[in-house]
């Protein structure tokens, strides 16, 4: 009787040594596997251990809660990005109106200059070297270290006849 069980407990194959050492070789790579999991688990951080976890569950209920969880975490990283978009738009866009109206005050001071220079132009004296505000242009140079233009002195040539 014993003999029989021994046989039966086993199965038709209890004896066949080549099939045990099948299932030491799955245990032993089941053992590594799980031992890798545990590795990888230690060096990541949290968003990678979710993904690594996905691929080992003791039932369908336990992968769905686990991807469901993931699920909420991506949603809520999603939202925290798209507020950040959000907020960096409106950002941009108050900068922008900003530096349109600083564009638009300084043409209108631009317009003010030059229309006061066409009209004080006709006032200065036909001997100055102001008169010719092309010339004063063109000898006009621009100094970056005290970030302001350096203009020739006004001179006035007096023409004496012999």
């Amino acid at each position: 009787l014993q003999m029989l069980e021994r046989q039966v407990v086993g199965g038709e194959q209890a004896k066949n040594k080549d099939l045990k050492e099948k299932h030491k070789r799955r245990k032993k790579y089941a053992d590594e596997r799980r031992m890798q999991l545990v590795a990888a688990l230690q060096q990541s951080n949290e968003d990678t251990s979710d993904w690594v976890l996905l691929n080992v569950y003791d039932s369908i209920q336990e992968e769905v809660r686990a991807k469901s969880k993931l699920l909420e975490k991506m949603q809520e990283k999603l939202r925290a990005a798209e507020t950040e978009i959000k907020d960096l738009q409106s950002e941009f866009e108050l900068e922008k109106i900003d530096y349109l109206s600083t564009i638009r005050r300084l043409e209108r001071d631009l317009m003010l200059f030059q229309q006061l220079l066409d009209q004080v132009q006709s006032l200065v004296r036909r001997d100055c070297n102001y008169s010719n505000l092309e010339k004063i242009k063109r000898e006009s140079v621009w100094d970056d270290e005290t970030g302001c233009w350096k203009i020739p002195e006004p001179v006035i040539q007096k023409t004496r006849l012999p």
